[in-house]
């Protein structure tokens, strides 16, 4: 095997732009850069939010309410979900997960009354609405509160 009977790759190779190499080339002058302005230059690096100066849109539209930064996001099921599960099970987080009815636990998790329950059921979770309590404790259940 020689040298000139080597054959390149078959694959498509793009050669790098060369700029401001003549008026020739197509991309000379103004090196693809279009006129003057900041763009123009290097360095330059304006935020998304930029308008040319102009007062950019957040600012000009009206703020209305608040957002607390503190909130806690509760991660919600219903009885409904638990009603699933065997006589005399401890429900909780990991069981939860396990069975693939959360994902992940935000601040805790709350169980909400949507639904029926007949088989009595531990459930341990952070809150517990009342018409949900009432349900799991009717069907023979306990309620663990977590704190």
């Amino acid at each position: 095997m020689n040298l000139a009977d080597l054959k390149a790759i078959p694959f498509h190779r793009k050669r790098k732009k060369r700029v401001g190499r003549g008026r020739g080339s197509g991309m000379g002058k103004t090196s693809c850069r279009g006129g003057k302005g900041a763009t123009a230059r290097s360095g330059n690096e304006t935020s998304i939010q930029f308008e040319g100066g102009q007062t950019p849109l957040f600012r000009r539209l009206p703020k209305r309410g608040f957002n607390n930064p503190f909130k806690k996001r509760y991660t919600i099921i219903n009885v409904k979900d638990i009603a699933k599960f065997d006589k005399g099970t401890t429900v909780n987080a990991d069981k939860l997960k396990e069975a693939g009815i959360i994902r992940k636990v935000l601040c805790g998790i709350k169980v909400l009354g949507e639904g029926e329950i007949k088989n009595p059921v531990t459930v341990e979770a952070h809150k517990f609405s009342i018409v949900a309590a009432e349900k799991i404790k009717a069907a023979g259940g306990e309620v663990k509160i977590i704190s």
